[in-house]
């Protein structure tokens, strides 16, 4: 799968303000490093920044275009072209953010450990991953996929594991001084139902996508938008509001 650094920050607006919640939320004031794990096109390391001004920054990502992005947007800052399933500092690190990035990776159970022992003593791991699996908008994706008009195309797709808070908080209590953790449901106003389409063609439905050609992406993606019109009813101006779950932790070591 391949990610568009244009397509995701299309909705750049909604996207940066869970991380700005998230950001806030960390308990710490002066710090001297702090590393961004899946930083996209640099709008959450950009917050990160804006809160710790005097800390060395850097953010790393997978996708090549999403790092030129970011390093288009913050040139003073480092950015690295890595897998941050493998990431591991040279030396503890102040912060640890991961702003809607761990949810595509698996074995949480190991990996949220492994961050937490990447920390310095005091600081913390920051991260919000979506909590929308039984949301229509991903139901629907599911749903169509495994229909017999496309189960034979794309095949085993599949999201990797999510868990429920308690999950989270019983594995990272016994690690941590403290961990916060809390769950937002945000409601988007969306000009159309095809702009769900596309606020998902650039996340969620990657996988989907991924296995499909060109011609057969764009049958899916109107097998996706005629169903999401009937679960997402239009307001009077044909505007629709686009619920959004997402789960929260601050970790402290």
């Amino acid at each position: 799968m391949t990610w568009s650094a244009q397509l995701y920050s299309s909705f750049e607006t909604e996207r940066t303000r869970p991380v700005r919640d998230l950001v806030n939320a960390i308990p710490l004031h002066q710090i001297g490093m702090a590393v961004d794990l899946g930083c996209g096109p640099g709008n959450s390391t950009e917050v990160l920044a804006q809160r710790f001004a005097s800390a060395a920054i850097a953010g790393l990502d997978s996708s090549p275009d999403m790092i030129e992005a970011a390093r288009a947007r913050l040139p003073g800052l480092q950015f690295e072209l890595a897998d941050i399933a493998e990431w591991q500092p040279a030396q503890p690190v102040d912060v640890i953010l991961a702003n809607a990035s761990l949810q595509w990776l698996n074995d949480h159970n190991t990996l949220y450990p492994r961050l937490i022992a990447q920390l310095k003593v005091g600081g913390c791991l920051a991260v919000q991953t979506p909590d929308n699996m039984m949301e229509p908008s991903h139901r629907i994706a599911r749903e169509i996929a495994a229909s017999s008009k496309w189960a034979d195309r794309i095949g085993a797709a599949r999201h990797p594991d999510r868990h429920p808070a308690q999950w989270y908080y019983s594995l990272l209590k016994p690690l941590c001084a403290q961990v916060d953790i809390w769950r937002t449901t945000y409601f988007h106003p969306l000009h159309n139902h095809q702009a769900i389409v596309q606020w998902f063609k650039g996340s969620a439905l990657r996988p989907y996508l991924a296995a499909l050609t060109s011609d057969a992406q764009q049958a899916f993606l109107a097998d996706y938008l005629q169903a999401i019109a009937q679960e997402y009813p239009a307001l009077a101006d044909g505007s629709v509001l686009l619920p959004f779950p997402r789960l929260f932790m601050v970790a402290t070591r």
